[in-house]
């Protein structure tokens, strides 16, 4: 006679009152993920071993999730029926989900371009965060639309890497970008065998399908996903540069006369997580139309962003009219824009040096309430 294996889930019935009193406060939990999203995004420089252990431990919470549930259904074939209450394992998810988007948020709020295809990225993870903490809405969700509930568990894995990757591993944008799409297949893998469940070999090319085409979705969609970690802290328009001092000088409106014989300097100043080292591009339009493409070089670190300058000389042809100064990564995300307008009249721009600070999260000095330090890095 077969052994017969002890009712495992017995041991665990006390988690159902246990998670029933949980539940008392699960609304707490966001506004406290929140909180921890805001710490990582202020201490990425300034203490970037704080917002590494915090990224870490986002981490850490979805690998032990994703284990839990591929034991469960392993040994539950085995005749072990180790599978956590409903609940309690409904109840976990959306923890995690909640902890994810509200941690990941503060990132995407600060580095969004908010007049791009952009805002429709960030938006969708602010409509998602407002779902996770709906619980009839979440729940319904989880019951009866498996294949949203999948599409939801893709994105908090999606995002949770392309904001941890570059603290923790010093990752370029572009590498984080595609290990964060590899990460998405694979932590979804679990979601899509439960949706499909595959048997046959049609199942299971469909498996595969669906995967390939979410991270292809994914990586098309590139240009309107945000940079997480990267952000214009200052940009300026001169007619001279003293490199020396790495800052702007001079002033002069931007007329088709000066700009044909002085040429214009673009400076931008990006924040970047410490140790990063990438290249991004000053791409110049005339008109939407690319004029020209130049290549730069930044290092995380600075607390006033990595001081870069572009300077264009040869402006020929018909110079007047709108121009624009897209600051993008190797994968053609944007980190910013510089606009300006060429002309003989009262609407030419005026290039004075000045330094802009971008309006919203990156232009505001939070960070300096945890204390001044010194700065590192050009």
């Amino acid at each position: 006679m077969a052994e017969k294996h002890p009712a495992i889930p017995a041991k665990l019935a006390w988690l159902e009152p246990t998670v029933a009193r949980l539940r008392r406060y699960h609304w707490l939990w966001p506004p406290i993920a929140f909180v921890l999203g805001l710490l990582g995004f202020f201490l990425v420089n300034r203490q970037q071993w704080l917002g590494g252990v915090l990224a870490l431990g986002l981490v850490l919470t979805w690998v032990l999730l994703i284990i839990e549930s591929i034991a469960s259904k392993w040994l539950s074939r085995r005749g072990r029926n180790v599978a956590l209450p409903r609940a309690a394992a409904t109840f976990i998810a959306q923890m995690v989900h909640q902890e994810t988007l509200f941690f990941c948020l503060p990132f995407f709020l600060a580095t969004t371009i908010w007049t791009s295809g952009q805002a429709l990225f960030t938006g969708l993870l602010i409509a998602c965060s407002i779902l996770a903490i709906l619980d009839p809405v979440y729940f319904g969700l989880s019951n009866r639309h498996r294949w949203l509930y999948f599409l939801l568990h893709a994105l908090c894995v999606f995002v949770v890497m392309l904001v941890t990757l570059p603290i923790m591993l010093s990752l370029t944008t572009g590498e984080s970008l595609i290990l964060s799409i590899l990460a998405m297949m694979f932590f979804s893998l679990p979601s899509v065998i439960g949706l499909l469940k595959p048997a046959g070999i049609t199942r299971w090319l469909a498996m595969i399908g669906l995967l390939m085409v979410l991270g292809g979705t994914a990586w098309s969609a590139r240009t309107w996903i945000p940079p997480a970690t990267l952000w214009l802290s200052g940009s300026a328009l001169s007619p001279s540069f003293d490199t020396a001092a790495r800052q702007p000088r001079g002033s002069m409106t931007l007329t088709p006369q000066a700009l044909e014989s002085r040429g214009l300097f673009v400076y931008t100043a990006i924040r970047a997580p410490r140790g990063l080292r990438e290249k991004i591009y000053h791409v110049w339009r005339h008109d939407d139309a690319v004029v020209e493409r130049i290549a730069l070089i930044i290092r995380g670190g600075r607390d006033e962003g990595y001081r870069a300058w572009t300077h264009k000389q040869n402006f020929s042809g018909e110079v007047a009219g709108r121009w624009q100064v897209d600051v993008v990564t190797q994968t053609g995300q944007r980190i910013g824009s510089i606009r300006f307008t060429v002309s003989d009249d009262a609407s030419a721009t005026l290039a004075d040096g000045n330094i802009q600070r971008p309006p919203g999260i990156p232009g505001w000095n939070i960070r300096h309430l945890l204390g001044s330090g010194k700065e590192q890095g050009d």
